[in-house]
């Protein structure tokens, strides 16, 4: 059995914002995937993979909803015959690997499921992600359903709110010197912590402050720039809010990366800022000059991500 692919995704913009209903921007990373498949020895990883489908079969035989409903029977005897994921997403970076093995279950198992090819209409839109977010509360205790989404329909997707979602046209590629790229922390980042830290901060009027009137409005400025094309303004309002990140989320990056994240809002060279919730995986970086970043960051593992 050969399942069809399904991809990470990176969320350009949103973080922790979308959790408080301001915008965001995903889009698919074709870098990384993941199919279903079968072997007849599960042993290593795909033994492990084998093990987590069970949990999450047990997850989905017990949830009480009329959105869904999964051919169980099936899905079990396939985990007897020893399906696995089979997948290149590194887990833990904040690029959506637990989304994409949800969204293959939801393929190939929920019955009368919502396809790609439909007209998807905001009703279906926000019917997917209620289901993913059902679906991936297993992994995270708490979950938006966006990386599913994301993943299962490898389309860019715009957050205006959580009941406004939408399909979203962003411009082509330039061969340009611009890039939006990968920085890799070389460790592990768990969400649920993260998010405890970020809930726990929220009680702070001052912070729910700066999240309001800085980090929301930098952040919906930097997706309307994206998506117009309009770089300089762009590169402008992703340095404030790189600014805004290293001073108020500091828990979120990684301790050998605050002098790292600095030093590029005060050279130019490149601007950092969470991708997914942080305390480790990658951190995302912008720059008008790739070339420039990498020299600046020698030592460390960069992955381009979109050409400006």
């Amino acid at each position: 059995m050969k399942g069809p692919l399904f991809y990470a995704k990176i969320l350009l913009f949103g973080e922790y914002g979308i959790i408080k209903n301001s915008k965001g921007l995903a889009i698919p990373f074709n870098t990384y995937r993941g199919a279903l498949k079968t072997t007849e020895v599960l042993e290593g990883k795909a033994k492990v993979s084998n093990e987590n489908l069970y949990k999450l079969y047990n997850h989905l035989s017990t949830l009480e909803t009329e959105l869904v409903s999964f051919n169980l029977k099936k899905f079990k005897t396939d985990l007897e015959k020893g399906m696995y994921f089979d997948s290149s997403i590194p887990q833990g970076y904040g690029v959506g690997s637990s989304g994409a093995l949800v969204a293959s279950i939801y393929d190939k198992y929920a019955s009368d499921k919502i396809t790609v090819l439909e007209n998807l209409t905001r009703e279906k839109l926000l019917r997917l992600k209620e289901v993913f977010s059902l679906m991936e509360s297993f992994f995270h205790g708490k979950s938006s359903g966006l990386d599913p989404l994301n993943s299962y329909l490898s389309l860019p997707i715009l957050i205006n709110s959580k009941e406004h979602i939408e399909p979203a046209g962003i411009p082509s590629q330039k061969q340009g010197k611009g890039a939006v790229f990968l920085l890799d922390s070389e460790q592990i980042g768990e969400t649920e912590p993260m998010v405890s830290i970020f809930m726990n901060k929220m009680k702070n009027e001052g912070f729910r402050k700066m999240l309001n009137e800085q980090f929301v409005t930098y952040t919906d400025a930097c997706i309307e720039d994206f998506l117009h094309g309009n770089v300089s303004s762009l590169f402008s309002n992703v340095k404030s809010l790189s600014k805004i990140v290293l001073k108020n989320f500091k828990p979120m990056i990684p301790d050998a990366f605050h002098k790292v994240w600095a030093n590029g809002i005060k050279t130019n060279d490149y601007y950092l800022k969470l991708c997914g919730s942080g305390g480790g995986g990658y951190i995302l970086g912008f720059t008008e000059d790739y070339e420039k970043a990498q020299k600046s960051l020698k030592g460390y593992k960069t992955e381009l991500v979109y050409r400006f």
